[in-house]
């Protein structure tokens, strides 16, 4: 099942309402500018919709990765990249980072890589006989975790805090990390020797897990086009990359999609479809509370998204692929039969009965 695809309708625009009179005050004060008034939703979706642009300049053929991330962004959630070398991982989070203005830094995870090169570490300046405290590459905006299983668990644990509380403890003192805060992992799915797999209770704190896809054959004459023009990956302001939004715009789009209304019913629909993940006879572990929560809130982005203030079961359809894959666990004899993750949750959506 493909990722959703960034949505392109206009969003509806609302008649503006009069103010309310108000008595004139005996002695009135000194007027003063009014505060500019935030963008309408519409310049907030549009400002969005160009960074895809953007990205596209550099990034062929993965508009739903680069949707995907923007949800995860409105939801300040996590994301894991899968997909084999060469389907432009990285280059898609530095043209990201570019088109929205945010900084952005690059782990390389080894085998030999310490919790302290991630996080950041004390060091001791002979100078003035005290410690000071150096920050690892994490302290950014977008951390481009690259191949995170190749590193071991005492290493990948070192993001668990930043992804959860969006800090660092360092001595016992706590380091607030900027906002926006983003951590894309990514990990090859076709090689497993010297790789340590995530635990299932750090696949849960990823908000989204995206399977980059292998280009069709279009797009990959479209991208030795472009290399055959001169195209330098290290070089995106080359290739026309400029900002089209930044975090100013993302903190206010991220306040309208916590205004997104969601019924009873499609709250109960959402519950359902994860509950009875639970109870599939191919899975060992279904999806948790955590689950249900991270999917209402990348419904309520798609929902805002695609212009609408209400979440409908079709949001929640759409966005039950990337939301839960990681959450489940097949079991071993599930697996030797062929059983997917994909095909568990397609069962699933087909069973539940979708609210009316």
């Amino acid at each position: 099942m493909t990722e959703p695809a960034f949505p392109n309708q206009p969003a509806p625009q609302m008649a503006e309402q009069p103010p309310a009179e108000q008595p004139l005050a005996e002695q009135q004060p000194a007027p003063q500018a009014a505060p500019e008034p935030p963008a309408p939703s519409h310049e907030l979706r549009s400002a969005l919709a160009a960074v895809r642009t953007e990205v596209g300049k550099a990034v062929v053929g993965q508009d739903a990765a680069v949707t995907s991330l923007l949800i995860a962004l409105l939801c300040q959630g996590h994301v894991l990249l899968e997909g084999v070398p060469g389907v432009a991982k990285t280059l898609l989070v530095r043209t990201l980072a570019a088109a929205l203005k945010l900084d952005t830094k690059r782990i390389q995870f080894t085998p030999d890589l310490m919790p302290g090169d991630v996080t950041g570490s004390l060091v001791y300046d002979a100078r003035t006989a005290e410690f000071s405290f150096r920050e690892g590459p994490v302290f950014t905006n977008l951390v481009l975790a690259d191949e995170i299983n190749r590193t071991p668990p005492k290493t990948q644990a070192s993001l668990l805090e930043a992804m959860e509380e969006r800090q660092v403890s360092v001595d016992g003192t706590p380091r607030p990390l900027p906002d926006p805060f983003l951590v894309i992992a990514t990990q090859n799915p076709v090689e497993y020797e010297g790789t340590y797999s995530l635990p299932e209770a750090q696949l849960d704190r990823f908000l989204l897990k995206l399977v980059l896809p292998l280009p069709e054959r279009d797009q990959e004459v479209e991208v030795l086009a472009r290399h055959a023009a001169g195209f330098d990956p290290r070089n995106l302001a080359a290739a026309g990359v400029t900002p089209v939004a930044d975090a100013g715009i993302l903190e206010r789009a991220r306040a309208e999609v916590a205004r997104v209304q969601v019924s009873r019913e499609v709250l109960g629909y959402a519950v359902d479809v994860c509950r009875a993940t639970r109870f599939s006879p191919s899975l060992s572990l279904g999806v948790s509370p955590r689950g249900a929560t991270a999917l209402l809130r990348t419904a309520r982005a798609w929902a805002w998204l695609s212009g609408r203030s209400f979440v409908t079961p079709d949001d929640i359809k759409a966005l039950a692929h990337p939301t839960l894959r990681h959450r489940v666990q097949l079991r071993a004899e599930a697996e030797l039969e062929g059983v997917t993750a994909e095909g568990v949750l397609d069962a699933v959506l087909a069973s539940v009965p979708v609210p009316r």
